[in-house]
């Protein structure tokens, strides 16, 4: 069983950086995406930025110009850099394998804290 294992979560304060990773146990060349996802509690799970083995990336409007998101499609891994980061961004951010057929593939997550 493949899976995605995110690193790199943890507490930092109100405008603090953090860098997520995400690399998968073993390379799957059918994933043609790559995404990182947050879910705080009570909401929805929404994309955050989002990556193609063409370097093509996407980003939610609220993280423009604070995050990045980089990485490797065709290996698997992405990283997902984080500046300025607000309170209300603390989430489990999760990294995402989007394949052409079936289910996508998801990481157990990685909590992020922002707090003073």
């Amino acid at each position: 069983q493949v899976q995605l294992v995110e690193s790199g979560g943890g507490l930092v304060q109100p405008g603090g950086s953090l860098r997520l990773s995400c690399a998968a146990s073993r390379t799957l060349s059918s994933i043609y995406s790559m995404g990182w996802y947050r879910q705080a509690p009570g909401r929805q799970r929404e994309l955050v930025a989002s990556i193609t083995r063409r370097n093509s990336t996407n980003y939610a409007d609220s993280v423009k110009d604070r995050f990045t998101i980089s990485g490797d499609v065709a290996k698997n891994t992405e990283y997902l850099q984080m500046s300025s980061l607000k309170p209300k961004e603390a989430a489990v951010y999760y990294c995402q394998g989007a394949v052409m057929v079936g289910p996508d593939y998801w990481g157990q997550g990685t909590q992020v804290t922002v707090s003073s």
